[in-house]
């Protein structure tokens, strides 16, 4: 069953995005009875015209969950179509004898995806791998109580209420506070310039890349299919889904639903089969001769 519906036009544009968010708080907030007899309809009878209510009534949410990201520095818009895609997910899978909310239930959902966007999207992914990096990502910026550096009282606090190595506070305060470097001079103010990208020189013809290249293309091709093959097939369509797909690669939650199992099940077969995957990676380039 699909929920895909007529929602209010979203843009980037500021203008765009002022009268949508004046639309969504337009439209009326169901009462627990209303919402329970939708919720019914829609689990037992597929009935789409309750589903688009539901989500339609909750529309709001996402725009007051958004507002808490802007500060990632990613549109704001984006965000928003990120968390509607997650509130539908949330009135998909939303059972009313559960005894909660939607507002509740769909929270999660949410900034699920929201969370999912800004670390595919955000210049600082690549050192927010692990649980306790995500959870540190997203609270450095509201547990700081000042606009200077840390102390180191404040950094051990810290560390110790989400469970990180104060290292790592330290580290990702670091990063938040770094600029990206422009490669290429920006102005042009008619004199030489210079840029980093002057300096740098061309290390691609060194025999050793040489190598180097031609073996990464070898695993990148020969060497990936094989990995893949050594895979049972959960664990394939797991690591596929998940790295592979670059038009809208899957969360956990997405496979969680599609195997009916937990979202950290789907977490700890990944894993595994991320280190099956290494292992005959690292057996095929020992055995490949150049």
């Amino acid at each position: 069953m699909s929920l895909s519906m007529s929602l209010p036009v979203l843009s980037n544009n500021a203008t765009s995005l002022e009268n949508y968010i004046h639309t969504v708080n337009s439209y009326p907030m169901l009462t627990q009875e209303e919402e329970t007899r939708l919720a019914y309809r829609l689990r037992d009878h597929s009935d789409l015209d309750a589903a688009g209510r539901l989500v339609l009534s909750h529309l709001r949410l996402v725009v007051s969950i958004a507002r808490k990201y802007i500060g990632y520095g990613l549109p704001q818009a984006d965000l928003i179509q990120e968390g509607n895609i997650g509130l539908m997910k949330a009135v998909k899978r939303f059972d009313p004898e559960r005894g909660v909310r939607l507002v509740s239930f769909a929270m999660h959902w949410i900034k699920a995806e929201m969370h999912e966007y800004i670390l595919r999207n955000w210049r600082m992914v690549k050192i927010a791998t692990t649980k306790g990096q995500r959870k540190l990502f997203f609270n450095l910026r509201s547990l700081k109580t000042g606009a200077g550096s840390l102390t180191t009282t404040e950094a051990d606090e810290m560390a110790s209420s989400l469970g990180v190595k104060r290292e790592e506070v330290l580290e990702m305060e670091t990063r938040f506070n770094g600029q990206d470097v422009a490669l290429e001079p920006i102005n042009d103010d008619g004199e030489d310039s210079y840029s980093p990208l002057a300096y740098l020189t061309d290390t691609e013809a060194e025999p050793s890349k040489i190598l180097a290249r031609a073996e990464y293309e070898h695993l990148s091709s020969t060497g990936l299919v094989e990995a893949l093959d050594s895979l049972d097939t959960r664990s394939r369509r797991i690591v596929e889904s998940r790295w592979l797909n670059e038009e809208k690669p899957a969360t956990l939650h997405d496979l969680a639903a599609e195997y009916n199992i937990s979202a950290e099940r789907v977490r700890q077969i990944e894993q595994k089969a991320m280190q099956k995957m290494k292992l005959t990676l690292s057996a095929e380039g020992a055995s490949h001769n150049f």
